[in-house]
């Protein structure tokens, strides 16, 4: 599982790399190439989200013992995206303000506001997505500690059972122990018997013979 996160890691790596060259260019580019440019970063922006949400997948299959350096490396990737996002909706921002400056003929005063009024916006907007971000974070470790407690719960099953079962074959060994001395006593208790009548046999015996030998005389 480890090598397929390490995959991940290497396409994003590369696909991030390229993203930032690509949005660098935009604004020295010439209209036309700068309209390419953004279609196909808008389009490895979300290869890399996709890389992401595989990754995130990957992390989660990761036993809980080893899974706090990978979150970590996670948190870092994330964040880069994010930056990645700001850094094309800044990108753009400037694009479009030089197509409707080129189109207009405007000298660039008038849309100085409206550039300032879009970075707001934009300042607005990361500020969202960073609370959902944490939001979803916390989802994610709340997630984990559930799934660690699962756990926990299964182990401590596992262990109940098996002293339930030492229990059972106690229960089965003292029934049989049980058996064999109840055994030996009523073989004791028939022997002590048997011993008793013989006894009383012998005596008998020994009274008649007595008896017997005094009457003949």
């Amino acid at each position: 599982m480890s090598s397929d996160f390490e995959g991940y890691e290497q396409d994003f790596a590369v696909l991030t790399a390229e993203i930032t060259s690509k949005i660098a260019r935009v604004p020295r580019l010439p209209p036309d190439e700068k309209k390419q440019m953004v279609a196909n970063v808008e389009k490895q922006l979300e290869e890399a989200k996709e890389l992401l949400e595989q990754m995130d997948l990957e992390v989660r299959e990761i036993p809980p013992q080893s899974r706090g350096m990978y979150s970590n490396r996670m948190r870092s990737y994330k964040q880069e995206m994010g930056k990645l996002e700001t850094d094309f909706k800044r990108s753009r921002i400037a694009y479009s303000d030089e197509v409707r400056n080129e189109l207009l003929g405007d000298d660039g005063n008038s849309s100085e506001n409206q550039r300032a009024h879009l970075l707001d916006n934009t300042e607005r907007l990361e500020r969202s997505s960073r609370r959902l971000e944490a939001g979803y974070q916390i989802a994610v470790e709340t997630e984990q500690i559930g799934q660690e407690m699962l756990e926990n719960l299964s182990h401590d099953r596992e262990k109940i059972q098996r002293a339930r079962e030492r229990l059972r074959e106690t229960d089965a060994n003292l029934g049989k122990s049980s058996r064999v001395l109840t055994g030996m006593l009523r073989r004791i208790i028939q022997n002590r018997i048997l011993v008793v009548i013989l006894a009383i046999v012998l005596v008998v015996t020994i009274l008649m013979a007595i008896t017997f030998s005094v009457q003949r005389h």
